[in-house]
């Protein structure tokens, strides 16, 4: 959270989850606000009771971080900073009833907003095999192709109802005992489909962008490669708009005008103490990026 103290204003915390970096933020700075957003009410009501101390500097609102930036008070005044925490939250994995863990009898669901219509589930018992091909695909399960086929032939004769109903095509395709690495890229890219977190983030990149204050900076924490790779190539574009383009392609030099700068050369990813001693976050990679003056 150092990326995001010093400066007094509004800041976005855009996935507030139990509200441990909302906490950190206002302890730190004493002129700062949190506007802290999260699709999950059970997230919302755990941030609401630990935040409780900061009662008149923190305001609460049910949303995708992709719909922040339309907040009337960001619209107002800007944002001093913005934080992404990406992924899943511990609360959300340790409840077996929300249906994120691969533990044994957990069922189908994953939906971070309880509310939204399509479950894990759901999801498997209707969609096209192409689109749970390009699902497993993008979210790296092992073996996309014949596991996405092996689904489709499975739900002819069963549906798909608990993580022992999916480990075990899992286990089918792999002719072994699945390790909890591969089991993990699995659920995850089921999860990442169902909620439509690739495409929320790719909404919410540009749009909170554009709320930032000169100067302010912007921190995303992710936990899978392509999440990580729509930040990097977000942040690199903004930084140099020239990346990419033909050397001789005409465009206008205030289309080539730098937006700020990358503070991460490289990902900040957790060091050794904090990854044994929280291992949930091992696979965390931070980036961060200030907008120009």
């Amino acid at each position: 959270m150092s990326y995001l103290t010093g400066v007094g204003g509004l800041y976005l915390d855009g996935t507030v989850g139990g509200g441990g970096h909302s906490q950190a933020l206002l302890e730190r700075c004493r002129d700062c606000r949190v506007l802290a957003v999260d699709r999950d009410p059970e997230a919302l009501g755990a941030a609401r009771s630990r935040l409780r101390p900061f009662e008149g500097r923190i305001m609460f609102g049910q949303m995708s971080f992709r719909h922040a930036a339309n907040d009337r008070r960001v619209r107002a005044e800007g944002l001093a900073g913005a934080l992404l925490d990406l992924g899943v939250s511990s609360h959300q994995l340790d409840a077996d009833e929300r249906g994120f863990s691969f533990r044994r009898g957990t069922i189908l669901d994953m939906r971070m907003d309880p509310d939204a219509s399509l479950t894990a589930a759901a999801f498997l018992a209707s969609a096209p095999r192409d689109e749970i091909l390009r699902a497993l695909r993008d979210g790296q399960a092992p073996r996309p192709a014949v596991l996405a086929a092996r689904i489709v032939g499975r739900r002819a004769d069963r549906p798909f109802r608990t993580s022992d109903d999916l480990v075990a095509v899992l286990e089918s395709v792999l002719g072994r005992r699945a390790a909890h690495a591969e089991k993990a890229r699995l659920f995850q890219a089921l999860r990442i489909r169902v909620n439509g977190e690739i495409e929320a983030l790719k909404a919410a990149l540009p749009a909170i962008r554009d709320a930032l204050l000169p100067g302010a900076v912007f921190v995303v924490i992710s936990y899978h490669s392509v999440e990580d790779g729509v930040v990097k190539r977000a942040f690199r574009e903004w930084s140099d708009p020239s990346h990419g383009l033909p050397r001789r392609l005409p465009v206008r030099a205030a289309e080539l005008e730098s937006r700020g700068t990358v503070l991460t050369r490289k990902p900040v990813t957790p060091g050794r103490t904090e990854a044994e001693s929280n291992p949930r976050a091992r696979a965390a990679r931070l980036r961060a990026w200030r907008r120009a003056a």
